[in-house]
């Protein structure tokens, strides 16, 4: 089988191909196993060790690469998605004397990325408030941060030796037994060295 057919065809243990299916609503193998008919008690031993067999890896990777094709959705797309909400401006729904543009008027970025919008008519002399609740700027240069690609908060962990110098180690050559030596030895000597590791 080719790498693009590997795993296209349903498995022929229907609770396998079930779990393989309810594995990639949530990504979570233990509720997965359960979904699939595995009691909750021994889910996660189950889910563990049908998760592992090589013909669910390769069903699972078909069956989410395909999602993925479907939906044309990929961390580039993502990215792309994140970087847009970034670069919106408040602006561009607005006319020169600060007042909200009507809704027909603001860019399509704008109108897909509100998250809640109210209108209230009032019977003083303006008439209606307008009330718009932005995309949070902030939890999406998080989101873009964290994004695979781009690793800015990525963590890093740096050892070092004594005042910032290299980590300095030393290998102590440990004398070898002669076959000679190594015949007198009893079993149970043997086994001490060797478990001490010094056979």
């Amino acid at each position: 089988m080719t790498d693009a057919t590997q795993g296209a065809e349903q498995l022929k243990n229907e609770r396998h191909e079930l779990f393989c299916q309810e594995y990639l609503k949530d990504l979570n193998i233990s509720q997965a196993a359960v979904r699939a008919g595995f009691s909750e008690r021994s889910a996660k031993q189950h889910g563990f060790d049908v998760y592992n067999r090589e013909e669910v890896q390769e069903r699972i990777q078909y069956l989410n690469g395909h999602r993925l094709n479907r939906v044309q959705v990929d961390a580039d797309y993502v990215l792309q998605r994140l970087v847009e909400i970034d670069q919106m401006d408040a602006l561009d729904i607005m006319d020169d004397s600060g007042k909200l543009l009507p809704l027909s008027e603001w860019p399509k970025i704008w109108r897909q990325y509100i998250s809640n919008f109210e209108s209230i008519e009032l019977s003083d002399v303006n008439g209606a408030v307008k009330k718009i609740k932005w995309p949070d700027k902030v939890k999406n240069l998080e989101l873009l941060g964290k994004h695979i690609a781009v690793g800015a908060f990525k963590d890093r962990l740096e050892h070092t030796g004594k005042d910032g110098g290299p980590i300095e180690h030393s290998v102590e050559a440990k004398p070898k037994l002669t076959p000679e030596e190594l015949s007198k030895l009893t079993a149970q000597e043997l086994s001490r060295l060797a478990i001490n590791g010094e056979i």
